[in-house]
Formats: structure tokens, C-alpha cells, sequence
């Protein structure tokens, strides 16, 4: 009798490290999401810890580490992490200034594109190019599970930060606006950090925010 596929999955691992940018440094908590089925399963936002991320793995094939974005708290485990699975670093080429801050003789193994669809397990993560927290941040989209992951572009109560360099707060404005709010409401949003929320839950404050900024 054929066997069912493997069920996919979202997991999380939760990691503890330092964000740095502009000469300030502070303490985060860092959401590091695990998607995927018993066989394989790709990283988003490899966190600080590399071991635990590869530990959280265990033997599964890990085709791609995905990085929604290039600031050090989401990428600088990548490396050692790529070493220890053998999987490609995968970051918008508007963001390797950024990751040049963190890891400046090293470099992505490919490039993230706007529309591009990256497969794991069965399913497909279709790539959103969200700008505005920093040039090249990017949103994955996952319709076979409801989900999406937002990095620091959206979070729970409203957008991610736009008062440091490589960000501009019109753009990630008009990026939650475009590319994610259009989303189906009841499309469950995983952050780079924090609670989890719906695109339903936040659409209602869009205008709030825009006054925010103002």
C-alpha cells in the first residue's frame, strides 16, 4: 500500500542574541521559522544560533536558508549554519550592503526575486519583495498553509522599524499596502520577532499607520 506524503509543518525556534546598526546594540529575541515535512525543510532568518537551528533540523535535507531581510539579528548565523546543512544562503541582492556589515568576506550563494517560488516539501514559497525596513526585505508567502512571513516588515500592531539606515517608512507603507494586505484576511502573519497575527487582524489600522508617520 502506497504511504501518504509527510505532512508539512511550521515550526518555530526561538533564539536569543544582539541587533546592531548605526553604532547602538540591543538585546532581541529572534523568531527563526522551520518549514517543511520530516524530510526536508528550509530556515527562514537564521538567528544567532546555528547549532541549535541545525540541532532543530536534525537529519533532514535543508534545500535553501532564506533571509527576509540582511539585518545582523536575522543573518548571522547563516554562515555556520550553511556549513553545517550544506544549504545555499538565499538574500535580495538590495540587501548585501547590509550583509556586508555583518559578514563582509563572505557572501548569499543566490539571489531572491520578486515573484520567485522556492519549493520544500511539496509546497511553494512564493516570494514577495517588501521594501522599506531595509531596500531588499522580502515576505514569504506559503497559500498551502494560510501563511506568510513577514520578517520586520509587518508585525503584530503595525510596521516594522524605519528610523535607522537602509530604511524609509512611505516605502514600507505602500509595501504592507500592496503586497501584503492584499492577502487573504485570514492569512496568519509570522514575524521576524514577537506574536503572530492575522492580515485580517491588521488591515483595519493601515490608515493609522499612515497617520502615524505623518
Amino acid at each position: 500500500m502506497r504511504m501518504p506524503p509527510p505532512e508539512p509543518e511550521i515550526s518555530l525556534l526561538t533564539t536569543s542574541g544582539v541587533f546592531e546598526l548605526d553604532g547602538g546594540s540591543w538585546e532581541v529575541e529572534n523568531n527563526v521559522w522551520i518549514i517543511g515535512n520530516e524530510h526536508e525543510a528550509v530556515v527562514v532568518d537564521p538567528a544567532h544560533d546555528a547549532r541549535a537551528i541545525a540541532e532543530a533540523l536534525g537529519d533532514r535535507q535543508v534545500p535553501a536558508i532564506i533571509c527576509t531581510h540582511a539585518h545582523n539579528d536575522h543573518v548571522n548565523a547563516a554562515p555556520e549554519l550553511a556549513a553545517l546543512t550544506g544549504a545555499p544562503i538565499l538574500l535580495h541582492p538590495d540587501d548585501l550592503p547590509l550583509w556586508k556589515l555583518t559578514h563582509p568576506g563572505d557572501e548569499p550563494d543566490e539571489e531572491l526575486s520578486d515573484g520567485q517560488k522556492i519549493v520544500v516539501g511539496g509546497l511553494y514559497l512564493h516570494v514577495r519583495h517588501t521594501p522599506g525596513h531595509s531596500p531588499g526585505s522580502v515576505s514569504l508567502y506559503l497559500p498551502a498553509l494560510g501563511a506568510v512571513f513577514t520578517g520586520d516588515t509587518l508585525f503584530q500592531g503595525g510596521p516594522g522599524a524605519t528610523g535607522r539606515s537602509f530604511s524609509d517608512f512611505p516605502t514600507i507603507i505602500r509595501s504592507i499596502e500592496t503586497r501584503l494586505l492584499d492577502l487573504p484576511p485570514e492569512t496568519v502573519v509570522h514575524t521576524g520577532h514577537g506574536p503572530t497575527t492575522t492580515i485580517g487582524e491588521e488591515q483595519p489600522h493601515l490608515s493609522e499607520w499612515i497617520a502615524r508617520g505623518h
